[in-house]
């Protein structure tokens, strides 16, 4: 079991609210390409409780056991079971059909293109129709989903505030190691998060880049603990205003190539001068780049992954429709 590194010193569970025992919550899922959705899912489940364990299998969501039972059909008899609300408009299936389809149908100035929409309707999709947990659907941003992830706290005196921004797209462990890294460079860090545009993105990343739109990127950044706010649409150049108004004492960027600005600028140029640039290497190899290359690689194994498990996952609803419908005395189990 690996600890987040939150709890108690020693690694200790602290009592709940008034010395009464912790009540501890367990969480569980695939959580293959980690995305906001995610994040959603267990923030509502750790506000459930005191203390959060999660599981992660070591293949695609189990939702049903080999002999097509629910696998929470035991915590769910005891009167244990809570249902954590879906975040409309995200999915994995999803994500993997933009890398694949190379369409900017998903950048927040666009259209959904005719493409997309027969992709959303088909993709990965069993004979035998389409379920609600696998499906692709539209997202809709809101200030309440903003509201539901952002920290709300202000920089306060003596806090080192903290400037780094990109991209960020399909927020990745790469990501966490760099933004932990940053973390560390101040007792007391305030980091800001500087998202780029989708078309500025497009601009210096090419092909269908970003393959998460604006809006899902900044949820998945403010999901990040490490960040305490987030600039929607941030300029591409780091100026001179942008230092003053957020009062930044410290540039941070990875190791990766700065393209230069549409004028052929360092955009980097400004905190360079003031001598409050730094270039951080956060230790991963993993990019967003390679993540994609790997969903291409291996398109076929996923589409038939994800057709079986659609179809066990219909054959479980149909099942559970069938009993609901029969009269008291004729279910199984019942004389």
């Amino acid at each position: 079991m690996i600890r987040n590194g939150r709890g108690a010193a020693g690694g200790a569970e602290q009592p709940g609210p008034g010395g009464r025992r912790a009540v501890r919550v367990w969480c569980d899922g695939c959580y293959d390409m980690v995305h906001y959705g995610h994040s959603n899912q267990l923030r509502q489940a750790r506000a459930m409780g005191d203390y959060l364990i999660v599981g992660v299998h070591t293949d695609d969501d189990i939702t049903l056991t080999v002999d097509g039972r629910d696998t929470y059909e035991e915590v769910k008899q005891a009167g244990r079971y809570r249902e954590c609300k879906r975040t409309q408009g995200v999915s994995t299936t999803d994500l993997v059909g933009r890398m694949l389809l190379v369409t900017k149908a998903h950048h927040s100035s666009q259209e959904m293109s005719s493409e997309y929409r027969e992709y959303a309707d088909s993709f990965g999709k069993c004979p035998g129709g389409r379920n609600p947990w696998t499906g692709v659907s539209q997202f809709l941003q809101t200030s309440q989903k903003i509201i539901q992830f952002a920290s709300g706290k202000e920089p306060q005196p003596g806090e080192t505030v903290i400037y780094v921004a990109g991209a960020f797209d399909l927020f990745h462990i790469g990501h966490v190691d760099f933004l932990e890294k940053v973390h560390r460079l101040a007792d007391r860090p305030y980091i800001i998060a500087g998202l780029h545009f989708d078309q500025e993105v497009n601009r210096y990343k090419g092909k269908n880049y970003p393959i998460m739109n604006l809006h899902e990127r900044t949820l998945s950044v403010l999901a990040c603990r490490y960040v305490s706010e987030v600039v929607i649409g941030a300029p591409y150049a780091v100026t001179a205003e942008l230092l003053s108004h957020f009062k930044v004492d410290l540039v941070c960027h990875g190791k990766t190539e700065i393209i230069p600005d549409r004028d052929g600028s360092d955009p980097y140029q400004e905190p360079k001068r003031r001598g409050i640039f730094r270039q951080i290497d956060s230790g991963s190899n993993l990019t967003t780049d390679l993540i994609v290359q790997r969903i291409i690689t291996n398109r076929l194994e996923y589409e038939a992954r994800n057709q079986k498990k659609e179809a066990k996952e219909l054959a479980f609803l149909e099942a559970a429709r069938r009993q609901a419908a029969q009269p008291l005395g004729e279910r199984d189990g019942d004389f």
